[in-house]
């Protein structure tokens, strides 16, 4: 029997304690339209066909209160890792949108494929990073 496959990556999720912050950092400086929030535990991001969630770990270890949505509890602590596609000039412009909001750059280079990648931390300290799409392009082998 053939294993089945994956069409893409439904949803991420990061952990956040002040879901404010991650909102006002999320929804207004990216421009994430948000989907949901439902107080202190979780606010949802639309991003392109996928979601972004993001969670208050406090709260998702917590034994589920709704009996139809029996999701598991799950978390994480400490900063996890969230990276975005944009093309070559939006993210230069994201660069620059960053560095106006007083959000510091870390890093800013470019793969050995020719990919650029920007990292920054949200305010929850998870560790954003902005990529050229190309950066999982299959390589030759001996490109590595």
């Amino acid at each position: 029997m053939d294993k089945p496959g994956f069409s893409h990556i439904l949803e991420a999720a990061i952990y956040a304690e002040d879901l404010d912050a991650a909102e006002a950092f999320y929804g207004g400086l990216l421009g994430l339209e948000r989907i949901v929030r439902v107080g202190d535990r979780h606010v949802f991001f639309r991003l392109g066909a996928g979601v972004v969630l993001v969670f208050n770990p406090a709260r998702t270890s917590e034994p589920p209160g709704n009996p139809r949505l029996p999701v598991p509890p799950h978390g994480a602590r400490g900063p996890g890792h969230l990276c975005l596609a944009a093309e070559g000039p939006d993210l230069e412009a994201w660069r620059e949108r960053l560095v106006a909001a007083g959000v510091g750059v870390e890093a800013d280079f470019r793969w050995p494929n020719g990919a650029r990648s920007i990292y920054f931390r949200d305010p929850a300290g998870n560790s954003i990073e902005i990529a050229e799409p190309h950066l999982w392009t299959p390589q030759d082998p001996g490109d590595q």
